[in-house]
């Protein structure tokens, strides 16, 4: 029987993409079958799923947890159609120059099919749960409003501001399994939290092959996480003060809609854990907000 998977450890695959694909220890069509590997190894029934949750025996804040994800979850899809065209761009555009570069850039494209597909069964099931639950069910506008792509950017600022989504997805999901009782509702959040925490790996894979090609300054890594943790910034998602009118895409975590006295958001732990993915993606250890604001402004000159 032929071997399945390459014989290199997936954390190398995370973190050592740039130099396996620089020194040409596999090439995309092997990163490709590992990356399908993966993905079928960890894929789930979303209808089995759904009927071991008792509907009978969900809570309030259980049911707000369900509806708040539901329409969370609609934002994915754009995210992932942006991911594929904005990393194929950045691939031809660096094809001559850094063939290694342009390997994972087109690796990253490849994936965001995975990740596209892995995200729909968080939206499905979460929306057709709250249609058993009888909630008034998401308009067609809000539907299309919650689809609109989100305009491009740099693509290492791209890359980071995505690992912090799922980061806070992945907190909030995990939060959402330690409030239900009811054993299947559990069980359902911890596999999206699941699911978040392998997005998460990747993110971090792609944005370290970024840097560790020279040619993406960890500063792009910095200024978005400040976005996020700066005074009400976006980490504090609709509990923000002031929160920006856009009409050109939805950030879920905007969107978000709770009496807040009842759910924790874990901001420690999500600061804790992007202080940790920023140094896992530029080598530059910070502890706390204020040396991302100062690690940012030395990398920009200030």
């Amino acid at each position: 029987m032929p071997t399945l998977s390459l014989q290199i450890p997936r954390a190398d695959i995370v973190s050592q993409l740039y130099p396996l694909l620089a020194n040409q220890t596999c090439n995309l069509v092997e990163l490709t079958w590992e990356q399908h590997l993966f993905h079928e190894q960890r894929s789930w029934s979303a209808v089995s799923l759904l009927q071991s949750v008792n509907l009978d025996a969900l809570s309030p804040i259980d049911k707000a947890n369900i509806w708040n994800a539901g329409r969370a979850e609609l934002t994915t899809k754009p995210g992932a159609d942006r991911l594929a065209h904005l990393a194929d761009a950045e691939c031809r555009r660096w094809q001559d120059t850094n063939p290694a570069l342009a390997s994972v850039l087109q690796a990253c494209s490849t994936w965001s099919r995975y990740w596209n597909e892995e995200e729909s069964f968080h939206e499905t099931t979460l929306n057709h749960l709250a249609h058993q639950l009888g909630f008034e069910p998401v308009s067609d506008e809000s539907f299309l409003e919650f689809r609109k792509i989100f305009p491009n950017d740099d693509m290492l600022r791209t890359l980071v501001l995505l690992a912090i989504s799922e980061i806070t997805a992945m907190v909030n999901y995990s939060t959402c399994a330690q409030l239900a009782q009811d054993p299947g509702l559990r069980k359902l959040f911890k596999q999206i939290a699941s699911d978040e925490a392998q997005h998460l790996s990747y993110f971090i894979s792609f944005a370290k092959a970024l840097v560790d090609s020279g040619e993406y300054s960890p500063k792009g890594a910095f200024a978005i996480t400040h976005f996020f943790l700066r005074e009400d910034g976006e980490l504090q998602g609709s509990q923000r003060q002031k929160k920006e009118q856009r009409n050109t895409h939805v950030n879920w975590w905007d969107a978000l809609e709770y009496d807040w006295d009842q759910v924790p958001n874990n901001l420690a732990r999500k600061q804790g854990i992007i202080f940790s993915v920023l140094r896992q993606i530029t080598g530059i250890a910070v502890h706390s907000v204020n040396e991302v604001e100062q690690t940012w402004m030395d990398l920009v000159g200030c």
